[in-house]
């Protein structure tokens, strides 16, 4: 699936729920779902900054795209973090640089978190993109 296709079923999914505890339930069963960080790789160097709660994101560049792997000691974040990688895990750098991650308002996420989870969110989001700047800088 391309990125565009994935964010619109994101969000017809979150559409079905008017209710925002209905749509924190998706996050968190979409966080138990994600695919979980090796423990070796849940240090200091892989620890996302700017996040309330414990976030570890690890990517891997096999040349072409980026897998992520990730954890996080909080069910609602990992469950943030999870419907991030399944947007941008398993891409090349530049369709993460380029993204416009239009879904996170079009569900209502970023006004329905509280201001330290929504600035976790965008700690997660940067994160993400320089992993994407670094590998693309590091594949010329």
């Amino acid at each position: 699936m391309t990125v565009k296709e994935i964010q619109e079923s994101i969000i017809e999914e979150f559409s079905l729920f008017d209710d925002w505890m209905d749509k924190y339930n998706i996050l968190i069963e979409m966080g138990k779902d994600i695919k979980v960080i090796d423990p070796k790789f849940k240090v200091k160097d892989y620890l996302i900054e700017g996040c309330q709660s414990k976030v570890w994101l690890y990517p891997q560049y096999d040349g072409e795209k980026i897998s992520f792997t990730a954890d996080s000691d909080a069910i609602i974040t990992k469950g943030i973090v999870a419907l991030l990688l399944k947007v941008l895990s398993d891409r090349t750098p530049d369709e993460i640089i380029s993204t416009d991650l239009y879904f996170i308002d079009s569900i209502g996420l970023r006004q329905n978190l509280s201001p330290t989870r929504s600035n976790g969110l965008l700690a997660m989001v940067r994160q993400i993109k320089l992993y994407a700047m670094a590998f693309k800088a590091k594949s010329k």
